[in-house]
């Protein structure tokens, strides 16, 4: 929905979170295809393979740092964490229903279009040269190449330099509250994202799309 007290400034941009707004993403969508049992499964992407673990990379840690070290910690498993390494795309299973259709809607009426992501910078070559509908997009901030992760305020200060468009007058979309708390605090108009149908009438509602 519009956020109250906000809605008077026209958008002049929107800015999409990447994992779980356009595409889903869930470490157990790998795991699942090499690890049977559900139980040994939960453990593993909660104690070897994790969110947190894989945030690191998401903050800037490269893949040749990481994974020795995670290696040396669960030897047992060093082949299901280089599974990681190079099957990562496999967790990442397709679009999120429905938003790939907003990107469209809101490139064919001429809204500019940016991405702040949090994603490795390993990973994110291979993924955007895979993904069309950047294509769309004028500019994409990549926490892993910053060395900027959201929530922290650099990385929308950054996004803001580089866009061209004031804080006020973007719209944020993402799926982390924490990261649209943060995005509202530096100024910008936010949409924390439930699903694509949710989304779609707020862009409405602004007149963003038809």
């Amino acid at each position: 929905m519009v956020q109250q007290g906000m809605a008077q400034q026209a958008v002049s941009a929107v800015v999409f979170d990447v994992g779980r707004v356009l595409f889903e993403w869930d470490l157990r969508h790998l795991f699942a295809k090499l690890i049977d049992d559900p139980d040994e499964l939960e453990w593993f992407v909660t104690t070897v393979v994790t969110v947190e673990w894989h945030y690191e990379h998401d903050a800037g840690r490269m893949l040749a740092d990481t994974l020795p070290e995670r290696i040396a910690a669960f030897p047992r498993h060093e082949a299901l964490i280089r599974a990681y390494a190079e099957r990562f795309a496999e967790s990442i299973p397709g679009p999120v229903p429905g938003s790939h259709a907003l990107v469209d809607a809101l490139h064919a009426r001429g809204v500019p279009l940016y991405a702040v992501t949090n994603f490795s910078a390993d990973f994110w070559p291979p993924f955007r040269a895979a993904q069309p509908v950047f294509d769309h997009f004028r500019d994409i901030v990549v926490s892993g190449v910053e060395k900027l992760c959201k929530p922290n305020r650099e990385i929308y200060a950054l996004a803001a330099a580089r866009f061209g468009h004031a804080p006020g007058a973007m719209l944020f979309i993402d799926d982390n509250a924490d990261n649209v708390a943060a995005a509202r605090a530096c100024g910008w108009q936010a949409h924390h994202f439930v699903d694509s149908a949710t989304l779609a009438a707020d862009l409405r509602a602004r007149a963003l799309i038809a």
